[in-house]
C-alpha cells in the first residue's frame, strides 16, 4: 500500500469576466421607467395661485359647441339663444380665432332645414370648420 497523494482533478478557476448582459438590461428598464414617469413628475406640484382677473387667458376656444334639441331651440355652449343672439356670438368667436371648430349636435328628430339654417349662421360669421357629433351605434 502507498501512502502517497491521491491524485485529484483541478477544480473550475474563478470567472474573471463580468457578465454584462443582465446589467444592461436592467438599465434599459430603469431607462424606459424614467422616460414614462418624467412628464408625470413636472405636474405634480400643487399650488394655490392668486386669483385676478388680469390673469384670465385671452386665447380663443378651440371650440364651440352647438346644440339643437326636438323643439328647434339652439344652444350655444349649453345657453339658449336666439338667432340674432347665434349670429352675435358666433361672430364674436369667430372674430377671436376664425380656426374655432364648431361642434354641432342636432337631435335625430330636428328637421333638415333648421340644421341647415344653424350651419349657415356658422359659417355666415367666418366658422368653416364644423364637426357633427354623433353617437355611435350599438353593436350587438
Amino acid at each position: 500500500m502507498a501512502f502517497g497523494r491521491l491524485e485529484r482533478t483541478k477544480g473550475s478557476e474563478p470567472m474573471s469576466d463580468i457578465n454584462m448582459t443582465p446589467l444592461v438590461d436592467v438599465m434599459l428598464v430603469l431607462v424606459v421607467i424614467f422616460i414614462i414617469t418624467a412628464p408625470l413628475l413636472s405636474s405634480s406640484i400643487k399650488l394655490d395661485l392668486p386669483k385676478t382677473d388680469a390673469a384670465k387667458s385671452q386665447a380663443a376656444p378651440q371650440s364651440v359647441t352647438l346644440v339643437v334639441d326636438k323643439s328647434g331651440q339652439a344652444f350655444l355652449d349649453d345657453k339658449p339663444v336666439n338667432a340674432a343672439q347665434l349670429a352675435a356670438q358666433l361672430a364674436a368667436v369667430a372674430e377671436q380665432n376664425p380656426d374655432t371648430e364648431v361642434q354641432l349636435r342636432a337631435d335625430a328628430t330636428v328637421p333638415y332645414g333648421r340644421v341647415v339654417e344653424v350651419m349657415g349662421a356658422a359659417q355666415a360669421a367666418g366658422l368653416n370648420r364644423i364637426g357633427f357629433v354623433a353617437q355611435p351605434t350599438a353593436t350587438p
